[in-house]
């Protein structure tokens, strides 16, 4: 007789651990930082192609210099934002997040911009490249962001919803933020990447 109510205490346990929504915790939150890495990704790859495409404009624009430092000083300042775990949990750090990658896209857009007073820059085919791969990269961030979005809002969802709200509030799973209406408006129109006609 005890084994049977031993089993049947661990059955109810088990029952009730799978209803709680631990796991289900666990695994949103783990697509949420999977998520996250690729938007990281996708921001670092465009971050590393704003050299390239400064240094090409330079040699065409010469006389741009305070496009050029405002394109260094965003880059610096979105390269230089330590992005940790604790920026998805913490809304003042992705809010600073959101702020830095949109001022790179506001100075990358001046400096695609620039292009269209140098018709030689525009028939530069590395120029012409350069702007592609940007304008590649800025599609994939695009991408990347509403994964992330919708990474978040599951994982929110659960963070919300009863029971699994009691067992994120027993556990410290807190709401996630995510890209926000207004900035979403910044960082997601893509910089100018006139092709000079190209279809």
């Amino acid at each position: 007789m005890k084994t049977y109510f031993k089993w049947l205490a661990i059955a109810l346990l088990a029952s009730l651990l799978s209803a709680c929504g631990y796991n289900d915790f666990q695994t949103k939150d783990e697509a949420v930082k999977a998520a996250w890495g690729e938007v990281v990704n996708q921001y670092q790859g465009r971050a590393d192609l704003v050299p390239k495409i400064a240094q090409i404009v330079k040699a065409y624009a010469t006389h741009e210099e305070a496009t050029f430092e405002a394109v260094t000083k965003a880059r610096s300042a979105a390269t230089s934002f330590q992005i940790t775990p604790e920026v998805l949990n913490d809304p003042a750090a992705f809010e600073k997040f959101q702020q830095v990658q949109g001022q790179l896209s506001s100075a990358l857009s001046r400096l695609m911009a620039v292009s269209e007073n140098y018709p030689q820059l525009k028939a530069d085919g590395l120029y012409r490249d350069a702007q592609s791969q940007l304008e590649g990269i800025e599609n994939r961030i695009k991408v990347a962001r509403n994964r992330y979005i919708v990474a978040v809002q599951d994982y929110n969802v659960l963070a919300r919803s009863f029971p699994t709200n009691l067992t994120a509030m027993a556990m410290g799973y807190k709401v996630k933020p995510s890209f926000t209406v207004d900035n979403e408006k910044a960082i997601s129109t893509s910089p100018d990447v006139d092709f000079g006609g190209k279809k």
